[in-house]
């Protein structure tokens, strides 16, 4: 009477890889799906909690999680659009907290979510600074974005599928300012910093039920 929890339990574990359950635990939930307890909001528009959901409304606008920086790790974004046309963004290595959303853009980068056809400014690409080399996202159903960032690499993969490499170190510390705010500095960034999701404009509407993350194991 006492063997058969334990053949269940052994068939149990035998059916689910251990390293699936020891990987789930590995993540860090940052929005814990009910309010907006440790992030904060700079600029126009803002973010609202709906059914377990982050959506975007206006813009444009930056939702910064303040609870840490982030240094070499793997961030999880599941996210969806709204309408083809909607635009929206995962910032990462953001130098300091933002007083507005234009120091994220120039003090740190931005992975992009945008449905288009531009290689550099495509979802998944480091924005301006890398090209996208598949489009794996599927529009108006939820994807899952990963970037892994070590060091001054970053790396990005969206559905299992590979898309953008960066190695911000080949940035030159005395670049040239830009002239003007909508493409960011050509300057490096932090290898730690915060993370932060943008809210772009009236007409874009984007949703994320999951921002996570989980530490990179030593080599």
């Amino acid at each position: 009477m006492f063997r058969k929890p334990l053949v269940t339990a052994a068939l149990f574990c035998l059916t689910i890889p251990f390293g699936a359950l020891a990987g789930a635990q590995d993540w860090k939930p940052l929005f814990n799906g009910e309010n907006l307890d440790g992030w904060e909001h700079v600029g126009p528009g803002r973010f609202v909690v709906e059914d377990g959901q982050l959506k975007t409304e206006g813009g444009m606008g930056l939702l910064w999680y303040s609870g840490e920086k982030l240094g070499d790790c793997v961030i999880r974004v599941v996210y969806k659009m709204g309408s083809p046309r909607a635009n929206s963004g995962l910032y990462i290595r953001i130098a300091d907290k933002p007083a507005d959303p234009w120091f994220a853009v120039h003090n740190g980068f931005e992975v992009q979510i945008a449905d288009n056809n531009s290689t550099t400014r495509g979802t998944g690409s480091v924005y301006t600074f890398s090209e996208t080399k598949a489009r794996p996202a599927k529009p108006g159903e939820w994807n899952t974005l990963e970037v892994t960032l070590k060091g001054p690499r970053i790396s990005t993969v969206i559905n299992g599928v590979e898309v953008s490499e960066f190695d911000s170190s080949t940035l030159d510390p005395n670049a040239e300012p830009v002239t003007g705010e909508a493409d960011p500095a050509r300057t490096p960034r932090p290898n730690k910093g915060y993370i932060g999701l943008q809210n772009h404009d009236d007409d874009s509407v984007v949703f994320f039920k999951e921002v996570s993350v989980r530490p990179l194991k030593a080599d």
